[in-house]
């Protein structure tokens, strides 16, 4: 330790060796600068690195060297959550539970670590393969969950008939994809989930459109802000249905047109006729894909289309909760997961600059691919970090600062246990309060306007004699003498 003490420039380097002892390799003998600048690359590493709000940790590399260094960065694509950070994360998960309280949804949780066969499917979602998964030593295949709706379904099963429908649940919830990284999507991230089960009409996606209206409306984003765009499974399957494709294919054509906007049209349409479509059904198939007008798609569909239908209800509810302008109709909008049925949704903000903020839909037939009865269900996530990137680029972003009630200080050795009965007393009526020692007043002054402290209280030896404390109101400098027992 004396070495680190002798060497202030050594104060900002972390050496770590776990497999030597302390006294050898480059713990042993003294830190001269010539054997620091020597081994720096193999021995040392900076413990400087930023750590940006709910972005850290996306250019750390996860490789220690060959002699044992470890890599104080997280994973390449993960994130720490130092104090401020997490101030950050826990705001925004109060956001999504207050919302989910005032909708009457129950909170739910389920293991990050999952069962491999809860998650593969047959469609070619480009989920499957970004998964972490592995075999784990009692040689089961297991994954850390990529998104959160199986999970659900899988506890929905189990619970049974022992639960009464409708089930109206909400989580808050860790996934994992190995995908590649732009802004507001890493390979870890935060969801928060709102699911209903068994509720078959579109009142429940009204519900979870006002859910998501709602969060914006609380975070202080507008309309003009953000946009939810709007569409149905069922559009897709009309359409296949007039150029008569079998249904078996509904599913890989979904996955494929899921990829409008990211693809080219001419990709597009060659991926379509490599499933064996008819150029003509694949003309078809874009054509009214591209079409934002629900008017225009009645048209093409007529007004006996379930689609259509179910779209004009979900629209007419939109203006009775007050939300109409925030939702638009836009065909193209399907969703890349083979489980949705129905009407399927996503936000997005006007300015183009990010990716969807949230999304989700109907999936009536999800249970039964898990060997269950089907429920009728929908439901949503709603990331973490697209949400984050949106409040900066508003400015819209609290104020995260540290905030503590009251510094108590005792000023002589002897008055540490009248001070800690003090913060112990506060404490219990529900203050905040850090108890400081073995300091300079002019640390504890300086350490109060770092934590935002209200109150700073001196316990000292002639106001304590007479049972009294002095208290300084750090936002106006006014000093004055209390009893301990009446302080609140």
């Amino acid at each position: 330790m004396a070495a680190w003490s002798a060497s202030p420039s050594l104060r900002h380097l972390l050496l770590l060796r776990p497999r030597l002892p302390l006294g050898t390799a480059c713990l042993a003998g003294s830190f001269s600068r010539r054997h620091i600048h020597g081994h720096s690359r193999r021995c040392l590493l900076s413990s400087s690195a930023s750590s940006s709000t709910l972005t850290h940790g996306e250019e750390a590399s996860t490789q220690g060297d060959a002699d044992g260094v470890v890599d104080v960065n997280p994973p390449r694509g993960t994130r720490d959550f130092p104090p401020e950070d997490m101030r950050l994360r826990t705001w925004l998960f109060d956001q999504f539970r207050e919302v989910s309280r005032l909708m009457a949804f129950e909170e739910v949780d389920f293991p990050v670590l999952e069962s491999e066969a809860l998650f593969i499917r047959k469609a070619g979602e480009e989920i499957t393969q970004q998964l972490y998964n592995f075999e784990d030593k009692g040689g089961r295949r297991v994954v850390l969950r990529p998104e959160i709706t199986p999970s659900l379904a899988r506890l929905v099963i189990k619970q049974g008939k022992s639960v009464s429908l409708p089930l109206k649940w909400f989580t808050i919830g860790q996934c994992w994809r190995y995908e590649r990284m732009t802004r507001g999507r890493r390979r870890e991230h935060y969801q928060w989930n709102m699911d209903i089960f068994g509720v078959p009409k579109v009142r429940a996606e009204a519900e979870l459109l006002q859910a998501i209206v709602l969060l914006f409306q609380r975070l202080g984003i507008t309309s003009s802000d953000v946009g939810i765009r709007v569409s149905s499974r069922k559009v897709l399957q009309a359409v296949l249905n007039m150029y008569s494709i079998p249904e078996h294919l509904f599913t890989e054509v979904c996955v494929i047109v899921d990829k409008l906007g990211k693809l080219t049209r001419e990709e597009i349409e060659k991926e379509l006729m490599s499933t064996g479509l008819s150029s003509e059904a694949v003309q078809g198939i874009i054509e009214v894909l591209s079409l934002k007008s629900l008017s225009k798609l009645e048209e093409v569909l007529g007004s006996d289309v379930e689609a259509v239908a179910d779209l004009k209800k979900l629209f007419s509810f939109a203006e009775q909760y007050g939300y109409a302008d925030w939702i638009c109709f836009d065909a193209s909008v399907v969703r890349g997961l083979a489980y949705y049925t129905g009407i399927v949704f996503e936000a997005f903000d006007r300015e183009g600059k990010l990716r969807a903020i949230c999304g989700g839909g109907r999936y009536d037939r999800l249970l039964s691919t898990f060997g269950s009865e089907d429920i009728p269900a929908c439901g949503f996530g709603f990331g973490d970090a697209v949400i984050v990137e949106l409040l900066k680029e508003k400015a819209l972003l609290p104020d995260m600062s540290r905030q503590i009630d009251d510094i108590i200080f005792p000023l002589d050795e002897v008055l540490e246990g009248p001070a800690s009965s003090i913060a112990s007393s506060l404490r219990k009526k529900g203050r905040a309060v850090d108890l400081v020692e073995d300091k300079r007043l002019k640390w504890v002054f300086k350490h109060a306007e770092r934590i935002n402290a209200s109150w700073l209280i001196l316990v000292g030896n002639s106001e304590w004699e007479r049972g009294m404390v002095r208290v300084k109101i750090l936002s106006t400098r006014e000093e004055f003498e209390v009893k301990a027992d009446e302080l609140e």
